[in-house]
């Protein structure tokens, strides 16, 4: 049987409550390289890998759970996790921070429409 993620798969979550579920998701992980050069050489003799940078997008964001009904400003959230259960794994975004929140919203709703965020780790379990 094939599991079909759903918004429900794809969470912002504070202290292990969950605070939003997302529609959609794009990661992007970036790493500074550095090449090792010898003297003389006319090509670099090896590589190094450096720092590790995570950038998640994340679309049609709607505040749920907690969040809420405690009237939550997520302006004000700091260091959360962002979970993406997949149908064979976990991974999980932690040490979080938003960069840019685009919202959109009807009457009654508390829809962020796009929420840009870096993270300082990512962790994938089976």
């Amino acid at each position: 049987m094939i599991s079909i993620p759903t918004s429900n798969d794809i969470y912002i979550e504070v202290n292990g409550r969950k605070l939003a579920v997302a529609q959609s998701y794009r990661a992007r992980t970036t790493r500074e390289s550095q090449y090792v050069e010898a003297f003389g050489a006319a090509e670099p003799v090896a590589t190094v890998g450096g720092k590790t940078r995570h950038l998640l997008e994340l679309s049609r964001v709607c505040i749920e759970g907690f969040g809420a009904g405690d009237g939550v400003d997520f302006h004000s959230v700091s260091g959360f996790n962002v979970v993406i259960v997949k149908p064979s794994s976990r991974i999980i975004y932690s040490g979080c921070e938003w960069l840019s929140i685009d919202e959109n919203a009807s009457l009654g709703s508390v829809v962020l429409e796009s929420v840009s965020i870096v993270a300082a780790k990512r962790l994938e379990t089976a």
